[in-house]
């Protein structure tokens, strides 16, 4: 078996999801999606017994596309924090009810698919169809089921389609130009051109475009508040959670290894424009009164930091960055879950109109408690490995590189105790705050119990990592 019978498992789960009807949807999907799971586990154990689980076949013969599917280290961390994150996202929301429901959850799982296809897919077509792919389901999701006045809401996600649409096609245009010096598609060839330092620029640039507002790096962020406030919670975790860290993992996987010299040349500009969003998401982030919103100009600031960690360009930048977005997947899916379980007491967002929860929940204060501390990096958090890895990182490169990135540990830790203290503390509610249910209990103890047992024993994915990060750095420094 290869990673291809994963990405079936999770068409036809989305497939049966939809056929099974509203009633049974959610239950389908959540054993679909626990079942990709369990056989990513499996793959990857194949992995480590020294079997070939890649896949490569002929798609078309003109122009020459292939079904190739690469599976190492870094493609299996990817692979395994969609299938690991999705069966989290999918039981978080039993406590909420959706109007047809059947489309909602197939949806769902459709986009788990079309991520893991671009985490694994190695010929750059096949690589672009399941990048655009990715976009589809989250559009309706966000349009359909999001909250918020219709149209505002409509707008803020047709920007998002169409902005992310549009840098992708510069990516497009670059595997085309890649095409005619190459005669096919894969990945591996590309790493062998010689390009010239002209052709090395506007190939950079144009995946750039792409990924830069995926990610997102100021200044091509704007999308992103908008679209995490308006669309449930379901399809901020997906965006936020993994959906983002498709451009991340692009960026080492495709960018950085095709045009090293452009990389190394730009560097400065690049680390300055991920430090800059770091600190604009951390200001911004202080001045919400939306909890939803706040949480998004946090994940703004997060992502810069690892966008800077993958420009550096070194084994420790890289691997550092691999680490912070498989924590900041699961540290940010839990903040915004526990968000949602607020809203569905106290059916607000309003950081203002909440408080007194402490009283009233002390165990969920507590797992809430844990969430905010790992999402500022105290160490025991799997965050503080990834953050300390980058900043470190960053300091080879140039110390005020590290001091200004390292600003995201002091401000992140400002905006989210002063949340914590607004939403936790204070004055009661004049609303009830019924504790947690067993499912909500178990949602977050899970994300947290991978935090702290990755923050105290991260050797496992850095031994996965790693091997891969090095091949990559041969086409880097080459």
């Amino acid at each position: 078996m290869n990673v291809t019978t994963l990405l079936i498992l999770l068409l036809v789960g989305a497939i049966a999801t939809y056929l099974s009807g509203n009633k049974l949807a959610s239950k389908v999907a959540l054993l679909f999606s626990l079942a990709t799971f369990g056989f990513s586990v499996y793959l990857l154990n194949q992995y480590y017994n020294g079997s070939d689980i890649g896949f490569l076949g002929n798609w078309m013969q003109n122009p020459t596309i292939y079904l190739a599917f690469k599976a190492d280290g870094l493609s299996l961390a990817m692979v395994l924090l969609t299938t690991s994150l999705t069966p989290l996202i999918i039981f978080s929301s039993f406590g909420n009810s959706y109007s047809n429901s059947k489309s909602f959850y197939a949806l769902v799982l459709f986009m788990a698919f079309a991520m893991t296809g671009t985490f694994l897919a190695v010929d750059g077509l096949l690589y672009y169809v399941f990048w655009e792919l990715s976009l589809i389901p989250i559009y309706f999701i966000a349009l359909i089921w999001g909250n918020g006045d219709a149209e505002e809401r409509k707008k803020a996600v047709v920007k998002f389609f169409i902005y992310t649409l549009a840098g992708s096609l510069f990516m497009l245009a670059a595997f085309a130009y890649l095409y005619q010096k190459s005669g096919n598609f894969l990945l591996g060839n590309f790493n062998q051109l010689s390009l010239s330092e002209t052709e090395q620029f506007w190939i950079f640039f144009a995946f750039f475009l792409a990924y830069a507002i995926k990610i997102p790096i100021i200044p091509f962020h704007t999308w992103q508040a908008k679209v995490y406030q308006k669309a449930p919670t379901v399809g901020t975790m997906l965006l936020s959670g993994i959906m983002l860290k498709m451009g991340l993992y692009s960026v080492i996987r495709w960018q950085i290894p095709i045009a090293p010299l452009a990389a190394k040349t730009y560097m400065p500009i690049l680390l300055g424009l991920s430090i800059a969003g770091v600190i604009y998401g951390s200001i911004v982030a202080l001045r919400q009164k939306d909890l939803k919103k706040l949480l998004a100009y946090s994940s703004l600031a997060h992502v810069g930091l690892i966008a800077a960690g993958c420009y550096t360009l070194t084994l420790d930048g890289l691997n550092g960055a691999v680490y912070q977005m498989i924590a900041h997947g699961f540290v940010i899916v839990g903040l915004f879950f526990a968000a949602e379980i607020i809203n569905r007491r106290f059916e607000t967002r309003k950081i203002s109109e909440m408080g007194g929860i402490r009283s009233q929940s002390p165990k969920f204060t507590s797992l809430f408690m844990i969430l905010v501390l790992a999402s500022v990096a105290l160490p025991g958090t799997f965050n503080f490995v990834g953050e300390f890895t980058v900043l470190y990182s960053l300091s080879q490169v140039n110390y005020w590189f590290a001091i200004l990135g390292g600003t995201t540990i002091i401000l992140g830790a400002y905006y989210m105790l002063k949340m914590f203290q607004n939403v936790m503390l204070g004055e009661t509610n004049t609303k009830v705050f019924a504790d947690v249910t067993i499912n909500e209990s178990i949602t977050l103890v899970i994300i947290i119990g991978f935090l702290l047992f990755f923050g105290l024993y991260p050797k496992p994915i850095s031994d996965l990592v790693t091997p891969a990060i090095k091949e990559i750095l041969i086409y880097i420094n080459r």
